[in-house]
């Protein structure tokens, strides 16, 4: 979302963040050149090349590199053959390097604590500021490569019903979005381990991350004393200058942005390719604006919700993806759902999906897509089931080299 803009009212636009790791084309290694990639393009190391469309930006570990809209947009179909342009011209960039870039939300054998190399370029003082204080050499730090969703609001009042909607979904989206099931060459025990890690990177201050699941603040007042203030009191004695007082420095699963009046939404695994990233987007954003519109629960009652019994969701989504158990009713009829038993977070989004098709929102552009998601699973569910039980070095490669595959040729990977 661009800063220069004035604010968008809900749901008249939509900003998306896509990162990439780059690896070796011949062992799938990574690769930190990411710094050569953006100097191919700006002919210095400027840590963004702006253009219209898609722009490209660093990220902290320098195997990674954002591709980004630099404007926010109101049609998700209409971006998606720019993102996979720049995806084959980065990919050409970095055949002279021997590169390529490789989706999922991690990679699956990196071993971040001999491998991570930090930008060593402009904003470093920031960098060094996040590895100083909490060592970013972890998974959770420096082999992580998510999609970030950017909803705009206009005014406090628009502000305060898109966060309770948003704070509701968060809990499920990882039975959409997990692609993380293998970390260190083995399978872990969350399907999405990107965010299990996630959720701990900032223990040193806990009151970073939080529970992941925002507090139940409505307000730009009520926010910046409940969550920034609290932030910046408990990082002011490892930051003397001050440097990390900033919005960026929260990390929970979605932040508010008021320097750029949006919300982004922090927890999806970037996916095989921006075919799959921009369904589950789109699926999202039909979901929040019908939330938001009170298709389902008034505003009243969505923010009745505290912070526990929503983080307690998302760790069985993280751990289970889309076979996690829902046994609160509750949570269940804020999306009209009356089931007597209880559903796995897939049944809810299919019944999800199913009532938006009734109320003419789905999005059907991405019909085909949402149907793979469904019916097979998250990334990492099709991942699982494609490796079995064959986790070794040769069988994980082919699979990470059919996956770089799936983002060069846009296409969805099967189980």
């Amino acid at each position: 979302m661009s800063d220069q803009q004035p604010p968008l009212h809900l749901f008249a636009g939509i900003g998306i963040e896509l990162e990439y790791m780059i690896v070796d084309r011949e062992t799938l290694d990574v690769k930190p050149i990411s710094d050569a990639i953006l100097h191919a393009v700006t002919g210095d190391y400027s840590p963004e090349y702006l253009k219209p469309g898609i722009c490209w930006s660093n990220e902290l570990a320098l195997h990674v590199i954002e591709l980004k809209t630099g404007l926010p947009v109101d049609s998700l179909p209409a971006i998606l053959p720019l993102f996979e342009k720049d995806i084959r011209r980065i990919n050409a960039i970095l055949a002279d390097h021997n590169g390529l870039l490789l989706p999922s939300g991690a990679h699956p054998w990196m071993d971040p604590f001999t491998e991570t190399r930090l930008w060593p370029h402009h904003y470093n003082e920031i960098y060094e500021s996040y590895n100083r204080i909490f060592d970013c050499r972890g998974h959770g730090w420096s082999n992580l490569q998510s999609a970030h969703l950017n909803l705009p609001f206009g005014n406090d009042e628009e502000f305060g019903r898109l966060h309770a909607a948003i704070r509701l979904l968060l809990p499920i989206l990882p039975a959409l979005a997990a692609s993380t099931p293998i970390i260190d060459g083995v399978v872990q025990p969350s399907i999405d381990h990107r965010l299990e890690v996630y959720r701990t990177n900032s223990q040193r201050i806990p009151s970073i991350t939080g529970e992941v699941i925002p507090e139940p603040v409505f307000s730009h007042r009520d926010y910046d004393q409940e969550i920034f203030q609290r932030m910046y009191r408990d990082i002011a004695p490892h930051d003397p200058d001050e440097i990390m007082r900033d919005e960026w420095l929260n990390a929970r699963g979605a932040i508010a942005r008021f320097d750029r009046s949006a919300i982004e939404i922090r927890v999806l695994d970037v996916q095989e390719c921006p075919r799959a990233d921009l369904a589950i987007a789109a699926l999202i954003f039909a979901t929040l604006r019908f939330l938001v519109e009170e298709g389902w629960a008034d505003y009243a009652e969505q923010q009745r919700w505290p912070v526990a019994p929503l983080a307690k969701i998302f760790r069985d989504t993280v751990r289970e993806g889309e076979e996690a158990l829902l046994t609160d009713p509750g949570y269940l009829r804020l999306f009209d759902c009356r089931a007597t038993t209880p559903l796995t977070a897939g049944d809810l989004w299919r019944h999800i999906l199913a009532r938006l098709r009734a109320a003419g929102l789905a999005p059907e552009d991405f019909a085909p897509e949402l149907q793979i998601i469904l019916e097979q699973g998250p990334l990492a569910r099709r991942i699982r089931n494609r490796l079995g039980d064959d986790c070794s070095r040769p069988a994980l490669a082919a699979l990470y080299r059919e996956l770089a595959d799936c983002l060069a040729q846009g296409r969805l990977f099967l189980a």
